[in-house]
């Protein structure tokens, strides 16, 4: 198995070697090519930057290395430390992205378009994300009115939204689909 090898800059982790980079995307969508919107192939002579739930993924399975800017190697504890400040919930969210990601989607961030996740069956470039995804604790509430604004959006670019309702303890996620039906 390759481990590949990122170096940790603010909010994101940067794959700077090319070659890892063409590796590390070809395996599964991971990252994006910098200052590449949309790659139509695996050869690009780019670096790769990972949002950091995804480095946090690749790390967990050993197939990442974090490095900081003093050239250390960052430790389990410090990635998760670092995640949960940039991520409200992390622990929920992370959950939901392992589980997509396990069962191989390609997940990547949806703050574009207001969710946590647009979910990819394929990969960018390949389809385009059928899936919104946003991802709830069953403590946490949402409106009729959210929910309609969440579909209304979602019907919009053609994806349909999904909530994804996380019990922490056992781990366990219910998904709940929107379709929404013009009269």
């Amino acid at each position: 198995m390759t481990k590949y090898t990122g170096q940790l800059i603010e909010n994101r982790i940067f794959i700077h070697d090319i070659i890892e980079s063409r590796d590390l995307f070809s395996e599964g969508y991971y990252g994006k090519p910098l200052g590449i919107s949309k790659p139509k192939s695996f050869d690009f002579d780019s670096q790769l930057v990972l949002d950091l739930i995804e480095g946090y993924y690749l790390f967990v399975n050993n197939k990442l290395n974090i490095i900081k800017n003093n050239g250390k190697q960052i430790s389990l504890k410090e990635i998760t430390n670092i995640c949960k400040r940039q991520y409200t919930d992390f622990e929920v969210k992370y959950i939901v992205f392992e589980n997509l990601r396990d069962k191989g989607y390609v997940v990547s961030p949806g703050i574009k378009f207001g969710c946590d996740f647009a979910v990819y069956i394929h990969g960018p470039g390949i389809d385009h994300a059928p899936f919104l995804v946003k991802v709830l604790k069953p403590s946490q509430k949402i409106s009729g009115v959210d929910i309609v604004l969440a579909g209304r959006l979602a019907t919009t670019v053609k994806k349909q939204f999904i909530l994804a309702i996380v019990e922490l303890e056992g781990k366990s996620i219910k998904f709940i689909g929107f379709d929404w039906w013009r009269a």
